[in-house]
């Protein structure tokens, strides 16, 4: 029992020891755990119902903006976009280069395809008070609030 005892010891002191030794080589690099059951709906944007799958959307899918510390919006997918004076056309103008996992092309069509197809929570009241989004070149796409007014 007491050799039991004196392993169990030396595994609680040395195992934040090795915890600490197995971390990133990289300055920059994070290392981010979650623990949860992963389920097929967590992997598709249009389908996602709760917060849960959000973060995992995050380290596999780039939006057209999000969110960075000190910035509600920061470039993603799109590398600028403007707003209309009256706060109810945004247009977007996507980053040159960007591919798809297979390497195809990321256009103004996928974007459009995308906002459309979205179906999970936040679809009905998102889809009430933003009109569909326009196409007008290949890398540039616009999208305003309904005839309801702009959202807050």
């Amino acid at each position: 029992m007491t050799r039991l005892a004196t392993v169990v010891v030396a595994l609680l002191v040395l195992a934040p020891a090795l915890a600490a030794g197995a971390g990133p080589d990289a300055p920059d690099q994070i290392t981010w755990a979650v623990h949860t059951t992963l389920v097929p709906t967590y992997f598709d944007p249009a389908e996602t119902t709760i917060i849960t799958s959000f973060m995992v959307l995050y380290a596999l899918h780039d939006g057209v903006v999000k969110p960075m510390p000190g910035k509600p919006l920061a470039p993603s997918l799109a590398e600028s976009w403007s707003v209309s004076p009256d706060g109810l056309v945004y247009d977007f103008v996507l980053r040159r280069g960007v591919k798809f996992h297979n390497g195809d092309p990321v256009t103004a069509d996928d974007v459009k395809f995308s906002f459309e197809r979205y179906r999970g929570i936040f679809a009905r009241g998102l889809k009430d008070k933003v009109a569909p989004s326009r196409r007008r070149t290949p890398r540039a796409c616009a999208s305003g609030s309904s005839s309801r007014g702009p959202t807050s």
